[in-house]
């Protein structure tokens, strides 16, 4: 592939649509101008949505993620314009949705001297993304973006927002392409924990599997279901679990908790065994956890180890890809 010499603000560009992007959101501003710039000139070839207002299209990221399973897009410009992506971007992180955030910054010159509509995004957004990058120099744009996306579709996916200066986008550099960033390899749950796992349902008489965000999208359908009616348990689900099964599915009981079923919440109540997907256990689903699930065992299979008796004490803990620790459950089960 052929280097060719290009502004910040066309790499950028360029970069997102070597990484699969079809379809940005954002709201035009003074930091990011040179962006829109380029998007115009590339309008054959990615499609810009121009929402009211920066936090709208934080959200329309958001939900487009959920939509396609792909990365979220979204650009802003400096100081509220990147404060207003705030609330989408939280939500994302919470309910673990790849999206990568571009704004824009004063040139490197201005950076820490309260300049006009200047803002630490990067530290205000620490504590809601996976990462965040401030980039302050042209030569390192196009790979650190590459790693954005990386980071945002790995293991248990989230939003990574990148930091941009007006005069890194203005400056030149050779740009060569690249092709689209594949996942980090996830770990796999041990042999021994899928063993135990699978004992503990074999001796369950009242088997409940519970199902969330992380097993929604992830293409599990029929092994759910395939677990279900060789088990003969029934299948309860958190508010993101919800699309993972058709309502029509006599198992699927639905949402449980607060606001869910009362025959998904009674059969969770009644289960002498919870088989938890990519679920963290919510206090909207359990309520007051000492009370939670008091006869039960409890099998929690999830990607990220932080969640593994978070908020309720399980009897097995399977860390890593769900998709496949599952299947090696339906299989020795």
């Amino acid at each position: 592939m052929q280097k060719e010499k290009m502004t910040g603000a066309r790499i950028i560009i360029e970069t997102l649509i070597e990484q699969g992007v079809t379809d940005v959101f954002g709201y035009p501003g003074g930091q990011v101008l040179n962006i829109y710039d380029e998007l115009y000139k590339a309008s054959d070839r990615i499609n810009h949505v121009l929402t009211a207002h920066e936090q709208g299209a934080s959200h329309a990221a958001d939900g487009y993620s959920r939509v396609t399973g792909k990365v979220g897009v979204v650009i802003a410009t400096s100081g509220p314009g990147a404060t207003n992506l705030v609330t989408g971007i939280a939500t994302a992180m919470l309910d673990s949705i790849p999206m990568v955030a571009i704004t824009g910054n004063v040139p490197t010159s201005l950076i820490g001297r309260d300049s006009f509509q200047e803002i630490n995004i990067t530290g205000v957004t620490l504590p809601i993304t996976k990462h965040n990058y401030f980039v302050s120099n042209v030569n390192e744009l196009a790979d650190t973006i590459r790693e954005a996306f990386q980071i945002a579709k790995s293991g248990r996916p989230g939003p990574v927002l990148i930091d941009i200066p007006k005069d890194v986008q203005t400056a030149e550099c050779d740009f060569e392409p690249s092709g689209i960033v594949e996942p980090y390899p996830q770990a796999e749950a041990s042999d021994e924990d899928i063993d135990r796992a699978v004992e503990l349902i074999n001796q369950a008489k009242r088997p409940y599997i519970y199902i969330g965000g992380g097993a929604a999208g992830r293409g599990m359908s029929d092994e759910i279901k395939a677990l279900a009616e060789k088990i003969d348990g029934y299948i309860g689900c958190s508010f993101m679990g919800l699309s993972a099964l058709p309502n029509s599915y006599e198992r699927f009981l639905g949402m449980q908790g607060m606001h869910g079923k009362f025959a998904s919440s009674l059969a969770n109540k009644d289960a002498d065994l919870i088989i938890g997907v990519g679920v963290r256990f919510s206090d909207r689903a359990t309520g007051n956890t000492a009370k939670f699930a008091k006869n039960a065992k409890i099998i929690q299979l999830d990607t990220d180890l932080s969640e593994i008796n978070k908020n309720v004490k399980v009897d097995v803990g399977l860390i890593g890809n769900i998709v496949s620790s599952f299947k090696k459950i339906l299989e020795r089960c």
